[in-house]
């Protein structure tokens, strides 16, 4: 990275309206937030220095993408579902552009009701979640659990690794743990449909920055001879050169395996993460009135 590139090299979020939802239309109307983010970097032609400028537990470009996001869903022209995937709304498909401006001065109208919504809810004692609580929810948990990732020792992770192929099918999955290995940590089997199996190998990297090209590269030179599938787990980020590298043709292809979707998989499968509900207590006034 330059000297000169920092946070401010990159667009803010208003400028990231139209290039988000230009990427969704162009990904054929939904996409993931890590496809979402590939596309507004191949179409803007952002550099690789630009695209790695770091904020907190990730970049600063994937931050103001979220808020992006974020801001078309309030304007109502893209929607999400539980499991992270953003798509055009009815409203969304037959826009191809928005004044960025008339957005952002859309969306901060509405905190003002907001507020009042807030303040008549107390007064009822009603408690209520907004939906913008629940994405500060979200970030906190994932943040949380990002760091305890990043702090537990190298040999935890790769138990944690073995635990999560195991959980979600995978049989005889064994932690080799051999510094001479190629990068390989590991193997094991899936089996599919209880009918046809076949060997996967695979890499933790418990890293807080991206895994670039050259560690997809040297993890499928050792898995030559050995396996027709590989994998790679890490607790931070893959550029895209590295993606490009595990799908590039004629190559043994490698899923990866990044923090976002890591911590999306643990929190799916109960490992170390758990969901509680809220209890909602309301008071019944018509009920005291009648005593």
């Amino acid at each position: 990275m330059t000297d000169n590139v920092n946070a401010d090299s990159v667009p803010k979020y208003s400028d990231l309206l139209n290039p988000t939802l230009a990427a969704l239309h162009a990904l054929g109307g939904s996409a993931s937030t890590r496809e979402i983010v590939n596309q507004v970097i191949e179409d803007m032609g952002l550099s690789t220095a630009i695209v790695q400028v770091p904020y907190k537990q990730g970049t600063s470009l994937e931050y103001r993408l979220g808020w992006a996001r974020s801001y078309l869903k309030k304007y109502g022209l893209i929607d999400n579902s539980e499991r992270s995937v953003w798509s055009l709304t009815a409203k969304g498909r037959e826009t191809q552009y928005v004044d960025s401006k008339k957005v952002v001065d859309f969306v901060r109208q509405q905190k003002q009701p907001r507020k009042q919504a807030k303040k008549e809810a107390a007064l009822t004692e009603k408690v209520q979640t907004s939906a913008e609580d629940s994405a500060d929810e979200i970030a906190s948990w994932r943040e949380g659990l990002l760091d305890t990732l990043q702090n537990i020792p190298p040999d935890a992770f790769e138990r944690l690794c073995q635990r999560l192929l195991r959980e979600s099918g995978f049989i005889e999955v064994e932690v080799t743990g051999k510094s001479s290995d190629g990068g390989i940590d590991g193997h094991g089997i899936i089996r599919l449909a209880g009918l046809i199996s076949f060997p996967v190998l695979f890499q933790c990297k418990r890293y807080s920055g991206s895994v670039g090209a050259s560690i997809v590269r040297d993890f499928r030179g050792a898995m030559v001879g050995r396996a027709e599938k590989g994998l790679i787990l890490t607790t931070g980020r893959f550029t895209i050169e590295a993606q490009r590298e595990a799908t590039r043709d004629g190559a043994t292809p490698i899923d990866l395996i990044d923090g976002e979707l890591l911590m999306d998989k643990m929190k799916e499968l109960k490992l170390g993460v758990s969901a509680k509900m809220v209890e909602v207590v309301e008071v019944d006034r018509g009920w005291f009135a009648s005593i």
